[in-house]
């Protein structure tokens, strides 16, 4: 399974980006994706998952500002990241079980300038 995410960059507080994940080798339709993040010196964290039904599920700190979604026929997960705080920078990583392990995307980057 390869799960490739972009759509990192840097944003002002206060501004906007759109995560996206492509994934391939499993059958997409099935499987339950979430989005992780680590900020220098933290634990990896979850920030989103989403259901093969497109039911989501927010870590407390993205409630009311993060937005996942899926698309099941391009077979990509997406995170909108909305009213980010510099408490947001972090790489972000794209994520789902595969074979009974997690399976991990590279990450993408998200820097936030107050």
């Amino acid at each position: 399974v390869q799960l490739q995410a972009f759509g990192g960059g840097l944003v002002q507080a206060g501004g906007s980006l759109r995560l996206s994940c492509k994934a391939t080798g499993l059958n997409f339709k099935i499987a339950n994706m979430a989005w992780y993040r680590q900020a220098p010196g933290k634990q990896r964290e979850v920030v989103a998952t989403i259901r093969p039904d497109g039911a989501p599920t927010y870590a407390a700190s993205a409630e009311g500002r993060f937005i996942v979604s899926r698309d099941n026929v391009r077979r990509t997960v997406s995170l909108q990241l909305n009213s980010l705080t510099p408490e947001d920078t972090a790489i972000y990583y794209c994520n789902t079980e595969y074979g009974g392990r997690p399976a991990w995307g590279r990450g993408t980057q998200v820097t936030v300038s107050s």
